[in-house]
């Protein structure tokens, strides 16, 4: 059976991430993707975490640029 090697990169893209930073990666996410932010980070250290700006859907919902790009 054949592997998908791009798959696999972007898994392991995915895993350093949210390993690094306090975000998880949506459904189908590709590298440079917006990200989402862990709930348990309070709106009031979103500006210091991701100066880059947030978009904010739910109070649990709150998205941002890849902190890394």
């Amino acid at each position: 059976t054949g592997r998908n090697f791009d798959e696999l990169l972007r898994v392991i893209d995915s895993l350093q991430l949210t390993a690094n930073y306090s975000v998880a990666t949506p459904a189908n996410w590709k590298d440079g993707d917006d990200v989402v932010i862990a709930p348990a980070i309070p709106d009031s250290d979103i500006p210091a975490k991701f100066p880059k700006g947030h978009t904010r859907i739910k109070p649990y919902l709150r998205t941002t640029p890849q902190p890394n790009k």
